[in-house]
């Protein structure tokens, strides 16, 4: 049994815990949280397992690393605070844990990675035997293993888009659909996840993994960003009121160009009423999906629905980034030392688990 721990409590660690204690190969051995309040409390509740594990959530970081745990699901978020996260998961690189997280978009396509901040992870694992793998869902497997493998059944490629169509009323963290996304924000208010070489720099990697694995070059990466107005005000069951006139729907794509044309396309449509900008894609089930469209011979379109948590279809997309991640530890333990992206680290079958509910 692989000792692992899960870090944060979140979105993704909720789903984390939950995947861990699933895992026929792995042992929950600790949780980290960050707030005062879950401190103490058993591992299964903050899960949502309805059980208790037996494991007490602590915020003592020195102490759980000490005990020299194999493995962490680095799952607190990066996205306001990525210097803090990387050194977070250098920390227990360095104490010999393999690593995986959602948390560092630089480092989802490692070989292209910041210098120094590769650096400083290739340090970590010649000190300490460790490993890390940043992956996730969109960007991770929609944007990398999904399309890849689809592709695969075709005879000619033309080109590949990969689609995330969310309502984002099902999302569960208000502050980053309303100021880092911008929903209910006035129409010039510049969100910071839509802020010019933003996306290419969250998704590129997504993009130069695919043109990697498909054998082309890339002439380089594009972006584009389009926003719609609320024609109406709307009132949400989580989040209350987004006002007329504000932002309620955005649309981007990250094209990866080859040849001239944009060939490798992610693309990330969102809203936050189903009102707003209706000749945009829709997902089939009306809140959210991930959708993989080969253009070629013949056209294949795939599209994954996933839901968890009463059906959310946010925790749904959480539960399967977590599930990527944990699935891979063994495989990782098993590979020894390294720094790896998502075309190293196989998708691989549930084995010993059809079935099993719980231990």
């Amino acid at each position: 049994m692989v000792a692992t721990i899960v870090w944060g409590t979140g979105n993704v660690g909720r789903a984390a815990i939950r995947a861990v204690d699933a895992h026929p190969a792995l042992k929950l051995t600790a949780v980290l949280v960050h707030d005062p309040g879950k401190t103490g409390r058993d591992a299964g509740e903050l899960g949502g397992l309805g059980r208790e594990l037996g494991v007490t959530a602590t915020d003592d970081v020195s102490a759980v690393l000490a005990t020299g745990p194999r493995a962490v699901v680095y799952a607190a978020s990066g996205d306001i605070r990525p210097d803090d996260a990387l050194a977070d998961i250098v920390r227990a690189v360095r104490a010999g844990a393999v690593v995986v997280t959602p948390s560092l978009y630089a480092l989802y396509d490692q070989r292209n990675a910041p210098p120094e901040t590769r650096r400083q992870v290739l340090a970590a694992i010649d000190e300490g035997g460790g490993s890390l793998f940043v992956s996730g869902v969109d960007p991770g497997w929609g944007n990398d293993v999904l399309p890849l493998l689809i592709s695969g059944l075709g005879s000619t490629i033309d080109a590949i888009r990969c689609q995330e169509i969310f309502d984002y009323t099902t999302y569960d963290q208000e502050d980053s659909v309303r100021y880092l996304v911008g929903m209910g924000q006035a129409m010039d208010y510049e969100p910071p996840m839509l802020a010019p070489t933003v996306p290419a720099m969250v998704w590129g990697g997504q993009v130069r993994l695919m043109a990697r694995a498909l054998g082309v070059e890339l002439d380089g990466i594009r972006e584009s960003v389009d926003r719609r107005p609320l024609e109406a005000s709307v009132s949400t069951r989580a989040m209350g009121e987004f006002a007329a006139g504000t932002q309620g729907a955005v649309r981007f794509e990250v094209q990866g160009i080859v040849g001239g044309e944009p060939l490798i396309v992610i693309e990330h449509v969102t809203r936050i009423h189903p009102s707003c900008a209706p000749d945009w894609p829709m997902p089939p089930g009306g809140e959210g999906a991930h959708r993989v469209i080969v253009e070629g011979r013949p056209r294949i379109e795939v599209t994954v629905e996933a839901t968890d948590e009463d059906g959310n279809r946010s925790a749904g997309g959480n539960a399967t980034a977590a599930g990527r991640l944990v699935n891979a530890i063994d495989w990782l333990v098993a590979a020894g030392p390294g720094l790896y992206d998502g075309l190293d680290v196989p998708l691989r079958p549930a084995a010993g688990r059809l079935g099993r509910r719980q231990r």
